[in-house]
């Protein structure tokens, strides 16, 4: 499978796959997969960086609509603070540790495949994927795993997030 970042085209599936349930319905694929072979995760919820829920691994409907809207501010605060280069820069990845769960925050792309939610007038949202671990995951493990995911929803994203070679989103 081939894809032209440019345009945001998927060429080698199907029409189906290519159309934007098709593609929805793939990366919740890949999502509940990720949940299921990762040692120590628990949830992952694909969300709009305005916070609203797209896709989850089966998580309760509820908590994962509160989770996005908690997780969008945690990552537009990230991505609003001054390096020591005076610049702001999005962060690769956030960590928050609880007594109950660890949260792993990661930008995920831009995608066109979720065209009927609300403020996709541009057709293409802007994704963050969170993780919940237990807190004895191995970090290093998820974050990597993380990356792994991302770099697997590339080909339904039209602006993918970019990972370097040490599996770490740039």
């Amino acid at each position: 499978m081939s894809t032209h970042h440019e345009t945001g085209t998927v060429t080698g599936v199907s029409a189906s796959e290519s159309s934007p349930s098709g593609q929805r319905d793939n990366m919740a694929w890949l999502l509940r997969q990720f949940a299921g072979d990762t040692p120590g995760v628990t949830h992952a919820v694909l969300l709009s960086r305005d916070g609203l829920r797209l896709l989850d691994s089966d998580v309760d409907k509820d908590w994962a609509d509160e989770l996005s809207a908690a997780i969008c501010g945690v990552a537009s605060l990230a991505s609003n603070i001054s390096g020591p280069s005076h610049k702001k820069r999005p962060a690769r990845q956030v960590i928050i540790e609880r007594d109950d769960c660890l949260y792993f925050v990661q930008s995920a792309g831009c995608s066109a495949a979720f065209d009927k939610i609300p403020g996709n007038e541009r057709g293409e949202v802007e994704t963050i994927l969170v993780v919940v671990a237990t807190t004895d995951a191995d970090v290093g493990s998820v974050g990597f795993e993380m990356g792994r995911l991302v770099s697997k929803f590339a080909p339904y994203m039209k602006i993918p997030v970019r990972v370097g070679t040490s599996g770490g989103v740039r």
